[in-house]
């Protein structure tokens, strides 16, 4: 399966990103499809054996719409910039054709309407006007000067008739459709308003000149098109802020880096640099790529990336990553990671790719939107009839008409999820915090289980070496026991490792090295066979405990984790080692219980170890002695009891429980951070940043589900109230103008509730 994404032009409502999904969904090899109205893209999975880029390309050109693939690298893409041109040129060729249009507007309302304004204020009209307009001698050019007014004004918005009647004969009509029909039948009829005011001065039947010099609808059109501009211009400058988080990401990388190079010094382009590369990055500076420090040292400002507000000092051998801004120090990096593979732009990929999602809670407005429009002409068509049957004139039915064609709105229904999920997701990336998909954001806050693994996530994932027990040295026991550890990845054998070299023992070569997963290491150290792990490791080896294990339980009753060395027959020592609790993990854990949310520790270490750390932690719920293969099982266990999990790990020995979780979320730091496996991604090291996850989810959704309720509720009274639905009973009927700006308004309502999520704050703690 491949996975591509492809820029879409020419959608202007849900209705258009609707008909998109659902023409590239009836390919054969389509596995997934999302349209993203917000951003203009679709993100696509489909099997690359029977289809491919250039064939949902065509059929998209084939729907009515543009298309192109999108290059994975973001930062140095140079299509994505041009559209962001694009874009800038977009939104300032609609503030022309809103400046214009009100320039227009503006003495085409005063002449429309000039007696209703001097009624309202009560003063004579001016003669030039009474000459000029006044009067049924005057009708001819009371009503051409509107229509020569209202030509520049669908002029310079022509777009709305082009795009919609293209739509309307491809059969998949979207709003400029409806914007076009509601307005040209104002203009249409009003053209012929002016004809029968000819025929009435013609023929001397000064009533049907009276009668049609009340009925030019020029200014409802003039207004209609001018409004829908005025909300398309403040949609599109909305819009433009939720993608703010994206855009200053993709501004943190530098567009040109120092590196040596024959032994100088050279400013190259940031593509140009190679893995290997020695990049110079002084104080102030941005640092360009992932990389490790390998001269200098510094304090180096992670906020950007991982939401902290501290600058953390580099030495040589630390990690830096790109994005990130040099305080003081002058530092010489060599580069790991570059172009897309650097986790600056893993990051802005990861929240695009959420941004591009779908939650579960949009698929209703989805299914409406893709029938919405068809339904609004058709209820507007029954709405004119059944005025015109009822005794009505055609002036009335047809406003009537219009009024329900302009007031009705997709565009907030289909804006209602993605902006909130846009700036939901940019507000996690700004504090470290790259949700994955929608699905997992929405998830999240429905979440009553959380399984902690323990070592590195609820611990430092650090041990250290605490005692040492042995009829050896020491140091003996220490070369033996680091040796037989030195090719296992296992945390517990670092610490053994860390303190020989610490010691200055000098290793020797171990053969016939292997592991046993989730018990121990043996290999054959000058010929004879060692073995070190854990007390099952023993028993399964047939190996004498001697008085070993006695001391043993004492150091597991103190909650610190021992590890065995014996030869091929006896123990020849234990060394114990303890992992220090992380202080943010008691405030995550103590939230956690105040809302009610199970804890479960999961861990393979001992009974003992894991009570005492959770008797610490105030854990109920307590797993242990599990191997990392069981991990998944322990999850489905708890799922099979009817409960939402999420389970927070190191993503990488704990992958396949990350995967069977409802939501699972990878802990780390750095670059190091599993993200294929995990739904969320916790750049920093806490378990602080679950608890900002869920409330961030919990706003989001909360957000969502405010603009779904305006979008559908404006839809549910705007609509009957524009087919007159309470007018025989109270008199109310809506003037196609009013609706118009109502329609405008709604969109720009929804994205400005979704900004609100601009100010979310974690609570503290």
């Amino acid at each position: 399966m491949k996975k591509e994404k492809y820029n879409i032009t020419g959608m202007t409502c849900s209705s258009c990103s609707a008909h998109v999904e659902k023409v590239v969904s009836k390919l054969k090899g389509i596995k997934n499809v999302n349209v993203n109205l917000l951003s203009n893209n679709m993100i696509v999975d489909y099997d690359e054996g029977v289809l491919n880029s250039d064939k949902i390309i065509n059929t998209i050109i084939d729907a009515g719409y543009g298309a192109s693939v999108v290059s994975k690298d973001i930062i140095n893409n140079e299509k994505e910039k041009s559209n962001t041109k694009k874009d800038n040129y977009e939104q300032s060729y609609i503030k022309k054709r809103l400046i214009i249009s009100i320039c227009f507007l503006i003495p085409l309302m005063y002449i429309a309407m000039y007696h209703m304004i001097y009624d309202f204020f009560n003063i004579p009209i001016p003669n030039i006007i009474n000459e000029l307009f006044h009067g049924s001698k005057n009708s001819i050019t009371f009503s051409l000067t509107q229509f020569l007014l209202v030509l520049p004004i669908v002029y310079v918005n022509r777009n709305y008739f082009i795009i919609g009647f293209k739509r309307l004969l491809k059969k998949s009509p979207n709003m400029d459709s409806l914007i076009a029909i509601g307005s040209l039948a104002a203009i249409i009829y009003g053209i012929f308003a002016i004809y029968m005011i000819g025929y009435g001065l013609g023929h001397n039947d000064l009533k049907l000149v009276e009668r049609y010099s009340k009925d030019i609808y020029f200014e409802s059109a003039g207004t209609i098109l001018t409004l829908i501009t005025l909300g398309k211009y403040l949609e599109s400058k909305s819009k433009k802020k939720t993608s703010d988080a994206i855009s200053k990401l993709v501004n943190l990388a530098p567009k040109t880096a120092i590196i040596i190079r024959n032994e100088k010094e050279l400013e190259v382009q940031i593509e140009e640099i190679i893995v290997g590369d020695i990049i110079v990055i002084k104080p102030g500076s941005t640092i360009p790529v992932d990389g490790t420090v390998v001269d200098g040292n510094s304090y180096i400002d992670q906020s950007s990336i991982t939401g902290e507000g501290i600058p953390v000092e580099k030495r040589i051998g630390d990690n830096v990553i790109s994005g990130t801004i040099n305080k003081n120090g002058y530092l010489k990096v060599k580069a790991t990671k570059v172009g897309e593979d650097t986790m600056l732009s893993q990051i802005i990929r990861l929240v695009e790719q959420a941004s591009n999602s779908k939650a579960p809670i949009s698929k209703l407005a989805d299914k409406v939107s893709g029938i919405f429009v068809p339904c609004v002409i058709f209820i507007a068509i029954v709405a004119t009839v059944f005025w015109l049957l009822n005794g009505q004139s055609f002036e009335f039915a047809l406003s009537i008409g219009i009024a329900v064609l302009v007031i009705s709105c997709p565009c907030a229904l289909g804006l209602a999820t993605p902006v909130a999920i846009m700036v939901g997701t940019g507000k996690g990336a700004q504090n470290g915090i790259l949700i994955k998909s929608a699905e997992s954001l929405e998830l999240l806050h429905k979440i009553d289980t959380i399984v902690l693994d323990k070592t590195g996530t609820i611990t430092q994932g650090k041990p250290e070496v605490t005692d040492i027990i042995s009829d050896l040295h020491e140091n003996e026991l220490l070369k033996i026991a680091a040796s037989l550890e030195k090719k296992s990845e296992h945390p517990l054998a670092q610490a053994v490792l860390e303190k020989a070299s610490k010691n200055s023992i000098d290793l020797v070569k171990v053969e016939d090295f292997k592991v046993v997963l989730g018990k121990g290491v043996k290999g054959k150290i000058n010929g004879k066979f060692y073995f070190g792990g854990n007390v099952k490791f023993m028993y399964d080896n047939k190996i004498n405990l001697n008085e070993y294990e006695q001391k043993a339980n004492t150091l597991l009753n103190e909650g610190k984790t021992v590890l065995y060395f014996s030869d091929e027959f006896n123990v020849i020592g234990i060394i114990s080692v303890s992992d220090t609790i992380k202080d943010t993990s008691y405030k995550a854990i103590k939230f956690f219980n105040e809302k009610n949310i199970d804890v479960v520790m999961l861990t393979g270490d001992n009974k003992i170890v894991a009570k005492t750390i959770a008797n610490k932690l105030q854990i109920e719920n307590v797993i242990s002695e599990v191997l990392p293969q069981d991990k998944q099982n322990e999850v489905s266990k708890l799922q099979s009891l009817g409960k939402k999990v999420a389970f927070v790990g190191d993503g990488i020995n704990d992958s396949p429980a990350l995967v069977k979780a409802d939501v699972g979320l990878a802990i780390g730091s750095g670059t190091d951070i599993a993200v294929e496996s995990a739904d969320i991604v916790l750049i920093k090291n806490s378990l602080l940043d679950v608890v900002t996850a869920i409330q961030l989810s919990k706003a989001v959704i909360k957000n969502i589900k405010m603009n779904l309720f305006w979008a559908f509720f404006y839809n549910v009274i705007g609509i009957p109230v524009a087919c007159g639905l309470f007018y025989m009973s109270i008199g109310l009927k809506l003037n196609p103008m009013i609706g118009a700006l109502a329609m405008s308004l709604s969109s720009v309502c929804v994205v400005l509730n979704a900004l609100r999520l601009n100010t979310f704050k974690a609570k503290n703690f």
